[in-house]
């Protein structure tokens, strides 16, 4: 991304084993791929719903290609102290492979480069990926809340799976910026969301275009916190100005402890 009352953990779906670190490149073993826009999104975003997902599972992302070699850095990595492109990149990418390990899923990159730094917006080797993965394969995208790269990953995401009917496609809300939503995890999340005309555009978007049901819903409790926590920290670079954006983002009762996902049907949602 660029930018303590305890309570239970729930989820709409029966828990699966996984293995961690078994899928093949691009998921071609059966299990769950999730696209992952740029290097701390899935961690920000699932850490306490993937030990539910079928397994194994790989997190691919996208916007982890080098910058160019001539490339100034970017604002968003000079708020972060990096006095360079490629020093940005490098420290990003062992801060990822770390994330993933403790999290116990394996990990996939792709060359494009982060949106700062240009690239192709048709994601081609996004595209690519997703034809790749095998049939079985449970596709989770985010849902492109308030962020270009995230937005653009979804698109290319569901582009890719509209000729995949032997894959499923789930998404996820992408924190910390559905977070921000009043009442967020709560038991109207959904209706709050659609209704948000600050949060709620890109689930406005989905909502108008397939049916919508949740999939998976958590609100996680102390332990599972813990090992959220303990990832989101393996991003140390990018917290400093995630804060600035986000206020306490990291707090034990804020937004990150509740996560998100719907399943997708055809149809405009009727309501």
């Amino acid at each position: 991304m660029h930018q303590p009352s305890q309570h239970p953990e729930h989820t709409h779906h029966t828990e699966h084993t996984r293995t961690a670190g078994s899928s093949g490149a691009g998921g071609r073993a059966p299990g769950t791929l999730v696209v992952s826009p740029h290097f701390d999104d899935a961690a920000l975003s699932l850490a306490g719903l993937l030990p539910r997902l079928p397994g194994p599972v790989t997190v691919l992302t996208v916007h982890a290609g080098p910058p160019p070699t001539d490339a100034a850095v970017s604002w968003w990595d000079a708020s972060c102290g990096f006095t360079s492109a490629a020093e940005a990149h490098r420290v990003r990418d062992a801060e990822d492979a770390r994330a993933c390990e403790l999290l116990g899923v394996a990990r996939r990159t792709l060359g494009h480069p982060d949106g700062p730094y240009g690239g192709d917006p048709g994601l081609p080797e996004l595209a690519d990926a997703l034809r790749e993965a095998a049939p079985g394969t449970t596709v989770l995208l985010p849902l492109g809340t308030n962020q270009p790269d995230h937005r653009a990953a979804r698109e290319t995401t569901l582009r890719a799976l509209a000729d995949r009917a032997d894959l499923t496609p789930l998404v996820y809300a992408d924190l910390p910026y559905t977070g921000h939503l009043p009442g967020w995890g709560g038991d109207r999340t959904d209706e709050a969301l659609a209704a948000s005309e600050t949060w709620g555009e890109a689930f406005r978007e989905l909502r108008g275009r397939y049916v919508t049901e949740v999939a998976h819903a958590a609100r996680l409790d102390a332990a599972a916190w813990a090992r959220k926590r303990a990832a989101v920290l393996c991003h140390g670079s990018q917290l400093a100005p995630l804060a600035l954006d986000h206020g306490a983002f990291l707090a034990a009762d804020g937004p990150l402890t509740a996560e998100r996902i719907w399943s997708l049907a055809p149809g405009p949602h009727d309501g």
